[in-house]
């Protein structure tokens, strides 16, 4: 049932995949798609509110100024393939492309998903797409694997033929992964690119692993994509956390009680690079924050909570709050 889908306007296209990104861990899903719809140069066609999905978390500061924040905004965009026009054989389809800025409450995804799922409707899409991160015990240095999973078996031995490795085991949390059963719900048969990223390093935007992600779609989808400034964008991530590393073992173990190895100047311009690439990028804090409030009417969502806490890997810098939600539940029953 379409619900609140406006449209900007309405493309004729042929045979499309559909591909859809949330933020995650490493922002490897939501910076995938983006840059697809950057270098493809996707024209964005319609949207559907956020009112219904997502409430407000917080407020946001300008120069001291306190203003309200907008809710999310949910968009879809389309690009037209030349070649399914030229009538080559190796490219049939053209693309839409979902991009949404957060992930709303997961008790109103399905909901949520019946605005993407009518399009898919719409447009009679053929297949479904998404990405995610895979958090592994592998160095920054390293090549990134990717896996895959699939909603069917035939599915899946096609991918294989690229040399992705199936996943036999596990979840994809959140709706870069739940998306995928809702469409195969709904009869829309699809399949999801996992990159691997580091343990230490899940909240750090890594474009590594979008870069070797979108490496295998340019393969599966015979896409004309050109991926040289990502790989600008991965080879500059990598140095700044070289530096980092390189600082922290010679800094601790060469120079335990001596001189620092390197000036102030420069331990200063780490420190900044350093809170940069570790912070959590603000879709998350603001879904910690809805998950506090929905925790705090019902504790019952706590479990949804902790588990968010803990695949960011920042449950102990909210561990006072978290605890401080059964006190009250506590006060509140005597």
């Amino acid at each position: 049932m379409q619900k609140n889908i406006r449209f900007v306007k309405k493309p004729r296209l042929v045979n499309p995949v559909l591909v859809v990104a949330w933020p995650g861990m490493g922002e490897v899903a939501l910076r995938s798609a983006t840059f697809l719809v950057e270098n493809l140069k996707g024209e964005p066609f319609a949207y559907f509110d956020s009112a219904d999905y997502f409430y407000p978390a917080a407020s946001k500061i300008n120069n001291g100024i306190i203003d309200t924040k907008g809710l999310p905004q949910n968009y879809f965009y389309y690009w037209k393939n030349p070649a399914t026009k030229s009538g080559a054989k190796t490219a049939k389809h053209d693309l839409i492309i979902f991009l949404s800025s957060a992930q709303p409450d997961l008790n109103k995804a399905e909901d949520y998903s019946s605005n993407i799922l009518e399009i898919a409707r719409i447009y009679r899409v053929k297949t479904v797409v998404s990405f995610a991160a895979v958090p592994g015990p592998i160095d920054h240095t390293q090549d990134c694997g990717i896996w895959c999973a699939a909603s069917s078996k035939e599915l899946l031995r096609y991918l294989e033929k690229f040399n992705l490795k199936a996943m036999s085991k596990g979840e994809i949390s959140g709706l870069n992964g739940l998306f995928l059963g809702l469409a195969k719900k709904n009869g829309f048969p699809g399949f999801c690119l996992l990159g691997e990223i580091p343990l230490y390093a899940m909240q750090i935007s890594n474009p590594k692993a979008s870069l070797a992600i979108l490496e295998k779609l340019r393969k599966i989808l015979h896409l004309p994509l050109d991926l040289s400034e990502l790989e600008r964008q991965a080879r500059n991530i990598e140095a700044e956390i070289d530096k980092i590393v390189d600082y922290l073992k010679e800094g601790v173990s060469a120079h335990p009680a001596g001189p620092s190895p390197i000036s102030e100047a420069e331990i200063e311009k780490i420190k900044k690079s350093l809170t940069h690439l570790t912070r959590l990028p603000q879709s998350i804090k603001e879904r910690i924050e809805q998950l506090f409030e929905s925790a705090g009417r019902e504790i019952a969502k706590a479990n949804e909570l902790k588990q968010e806490l803990d695949n960011w890997g920042v449950y102990k810098e909210y561990e006072d709050r978290f605890l401080d939600l059964f006190k009250k539940t506590k006060d509140s029953d005597n």
